[in-house]
């Protein structure tokens, strides 16, 4: 039992992808299925954390958040593809719960946590404000104006607007990511490394390990999106079956996927590395439009499947209201508790309004 205990990041993915290999599909018990999801998802983010250790920030934690999106698109294509016409709306509401869950629930956590812990955390605002730059600018283009323009009715673009968005969308993305990885590497690293922690200071990993962790991070992920895949059923059918709004399907999958980096940054916000945390969260929120918008909607184009981006009227209020809170709270390069508290009350009101809209 404790050699076990020793091995569980490999026991764990294993375990998973026996179940998924075993194709035993309905005979599986959801609660197993969970419990598999969540060894797994805690196996992801031990190895991510062992990477993000060899090759340092901002590249650890950059890896992890395109790794969990290409994980989330390839969940949202395979859904949308299989479902047809009824899932037009589908990767919106995982993008806006995503944007959601991050810029709200993963940040005001992190915030708070970091606060009851440490009083007061420091992080750089350089680089924090350049990602809310480009985040605002992403979800407006993706999410908001579709509503306001004229050539299709609705809350969608035509074909031409679609494929310019999706192609500024991407390079917008990349053009953060050169920034952060290359020319501006700087305004993503912590001030100071917090001399109470001793991951920060412990011997990196082997390259030797590291590969092996590298190998066995994607086999966590992988084996995330089919689990959460084999869960979006019996999830649906247990949404449907409660009378309740079927954008909840789109915040449950953004949670499912966002588990790995939600974990890490939690443990990083814990240890006094909100740096670390904050170049999770903001991370992955422009991953998720960066790379997923652009790629859906290349599906769209290519195979005429229709996809409503625009949000509706109180989705847009709350983004607007997050977005600004955002920039308030993250501007002036250190945070506390009350921070925190306002963006998990809006984190409420955004989980209550989609339940009772």
């Amino acid at each position: 039992m404790q050699r076990a205990l020793q091995h569980w990041t490999w026991l764990a993915p294993l375990a998973a992808w026996l179940l998924i290999a075993g194709n035993f599909g309905a005979a599986i018990p959801a609660l197993l299925l969970s419990l598999v999801l969540i060894g797994t998802v805690l196996a992801a983010v031990h190895h991510a954390e062992l990477i993000a250790h060899r090759v340092g920030e901002p590249f650890g934690t950059f890896l992890l958040a395109v790794a969990v999106t290409v994980i989330e698109l390839g969940l949202i294509v395979t859904l949308m593809a299989a479902a047809g016409p009824d899932a037009a709306t589908l990767a919106r509401d995982t993008v806006f719960a995503a944007v959601m869950i991050i810029l709200n629930g993963l940040v005001g956590v992190c915030i708070l946590i970091g606060a009851i812990r440490h009083k007061e955390q420091t992080f750089q605002q350089t680089g924090v404000s350049a990602s809310l730059a480009t985040l605002c600018a992403l979800t407006v283009l993706t999410l908001v104006l579709p509503n306001f323009t004229v050539s299709e009715p609705g809350p969608v673009y035509s074909f031409s607007q679609l494929g310019f968005v999706a192609v500024v969308s991407f390079l917008l993305y990349a053009t953060f990511v050169a920034v952060q990885t290359v020319r501006h590497r700087d305004y993503f690293l912590p001030d100071k490394a917090s001399a109470a922690d001793p991951e920060v200071h412990a011997a990196p990993p082997s390259v030797r390990r590291a590969w092996m962790s590298f190998g066995l991070l994607l086999a966590c992920l992988g084996a995330v999106v089919l689990l959460a895949k084999t869960l979006a059923t019996p999830i649906e059918q247990a949404v449907a079956s409660a009378g309740a709004p079927r954008a909840i399907v789109g915040v449950i999958i953004a949670a499912l996927v966002l588990l790995p980096e939600s974990v890490a940054a939690f443990r990083a916000a814990l240890a006094n590395r909100l740096q670390t945390s904050l170049n999770l969260g903001l991370g992955s929120a422009l991953a998720t439009i960066g790379l997923t918008i652009p790629a859906v909607a290349g599906l769209s184009i290519a195979i005429g499947l229709p996809i409503a981006l625009g949000l509706d009227s109180k989705s847009i209020v709350l983004l607007f209201l997050t977005l600004i809170v955002s920039t308030l709270t993250l501007g002036t390069g250190k945070t506390t508790i009350l921070q925190g508290a306002v963006h998990l009350v809006i984190f409420a009101v955004y989980l209550f309004t989609t339940i009772v809209p």
